[in-house]
């Protein structure tokens, strides 16, 4: 008898552990709507995927969504919708491979969003933020010294228990191996995505992201890109926004925007249109005019009391260097005048690229400002560009130089709101922070 119940045992073990190989990552939370939300997972095969889910209040209820095929043509990615959602509530969420559940040791939960509108004042809600995420693989990398460290400051920003965290570029380094084969695209991807520290921050928290150059191609990549096409699809394969670009097919950039709370978040794309930095001729661009003037138009009709505007590059640093908005200072002028004209309340910019954190500050009115907080790098080596910038707008005190991530948080009541902006180093420990109320951003 006892070697029955042993003989059981091991079974019920060697299925379990059989069950969670089957994945490659994930899963990770995408966008959560009111009555639907996103969850996206690779497995290692080709498989079908599907997930059960119930409120924490009311476990006894449980939901389930379709199945969906994972294939190699996308690198075994899928993206599950769950559709029978009620607003503002947690759930916990179990996936099945065919037909088996994977048991992971993190919590996997999610929130959809709350109807607060005419109801009661706007809910508080924090979002974690950052760029520049470098992921080792010697064989590929150059030689020398890991240009990637500190992986933990991915369980440090999942510990923090943000709602929301906003990848500001450079969420991979696609390297010479990869940018020329969608094998090699793909696999970088796999890669970075598959990192054992980031799971838990990608099983609860919703994930949004914005691509740099080195998701989008090489070293100060633009338009002119050969396979631009090939990593926007990756994005799309890999990421779970809402939705990629404007026109109606989403075949060009993955702009978009999304809602949380009374913040409105644009999600600039600055490689997909942008000119190259070295053409002498023609109109220099970063966004280019039809993403440009919808970014204007969508600004003017929003009625968030936060618009926050994550874009790869620095916008007002004053160095014209590298590719920071200096550097195209007709558009960048052009945008920011139209933000004045139009009367534009409540604007922040965040950026990363430069391996470094700092903020940048410009006077609208005697009263009121716009701000720009880089936050870089995550795991990425440390920049010192930082010495030979002239930034006459950075604000005194709020440069730093190593691993970290950034946390807003969003608070406070009607006129009173306010953002608190706060760096933590890559264990947690709080760096900096400041305090910026709605009043400053009127």
């Amino acid at each position: 008898m006892k070697h029955i119940i042993y003989c059981l045992f091991a079974l019920i073990a060697s299925a379990s552990i059989s069950a969670q190989n089957e994945i490659k990552s994930g899963p990770m939370v995408g966008y959560c709507e009111m009555k639907e939300a996103m969850i996206w997972l690779q497995t290692t095969r080709d498989a079908m995927v599907e997930i059960e889910y119930f409120e924490k209040e009311n476990p006894t209820k449980i939901f389930k969504s379709a199945s969906y095929p994972t294939r190699a043509e996308n690198a075994f990615t899928c993206h599950i919708l769950l559709n029978e959602l009620s607003p503002g509530k947690k759930y916990l969420y179990t996936i099945f491979v065919d037909k088996k559940k994977i048991t992971v040791p993190y919590e996997t939960s999610f929130t959809s969003k709350k109807i607060w509108q005419w109801r009661e004042q706007a809910p508080d809600f924090t979002i974690a933020l950052g760029s520049c995420a470098y992921v080792n693989e010697e064989a590929v990398d150059r030689p020398g010294k890991g240009y990637g460290s500190n992986y933990s400051i991915f369980e440090s920003i999942a510990n923090k228990n943000p709602d929301i965290m906003l990848w500001l570029g450079d969420n991979i380094y696609l390297r010479e191996a990869d940018w020329d084969s969608k094998t090699g695209i793909y696999h970088r991807y796999t890669h970075s995505r598959s990192l054992k520290e980031l799971q838990p921050l990608l099983a609860k928290t919703q994930n949004f992201a914005i691509w740099d150059d080195h998701d989008f191609g090489s070293n100060d990549s633009d338009r002119s890109f050969y396979n631009k096409h090939l990593t926007q699809q990756a994005f799309k394969d890999f990421w779970a926004n809402k939705s990629y670009g404007l026109d109606a097919l989403q075949k060009e950039g993955i702009h978009s925007v999304f809602n949380w709370s009374d913040a409105d978040f644009f999600l600039l794309d600055n490689r997909f249109f942008k000119s190259p930095n070295d053409r002498k001729t023609g109109e220099r661009t970063i966004l280019g005019k039809e993403q440009l003037e919808w970014l204007i138009d969508a600004l003017s009709s929003s009625k968030a009391s936060f618009k926050i505007i994550a874009i790869g590059g620095q916008v007002l640093n004053t160095a014209a260097r590298f590719e920071n908005y200096a550097c195209y200072n007709e558009e960048k002028k052009y945008l920011l005048d139209q933000i004045k004209a139009n009367n534009i309340k409540g604007v922040v910019f965040l950026s990363g690229d430069r391996h470094f954190s700092e903020l940048s500050k410009i006077a609208v009115t005697e009263t009121t400002a716009i701000y720009d907080w880089t936050v870089s790098p995550l795991t990425s080596g440390i920049g010192t560009s930082y010495k030979d910038d002239i930034n006459t707008n950075r604000v005194e005190g709020s440069l730093f130089a190593e691993n970290c991530f950034g946390m807003i948080s969003f608070s406070g009541k009607k006129e009173k709101r306010q953002l608190k902006l706060t760096l933590f180093n890559k264990d947690g420990i709080e760096l900096w922070h400041k305090v910026i109320l709605k009043s400053e951003l009127d």
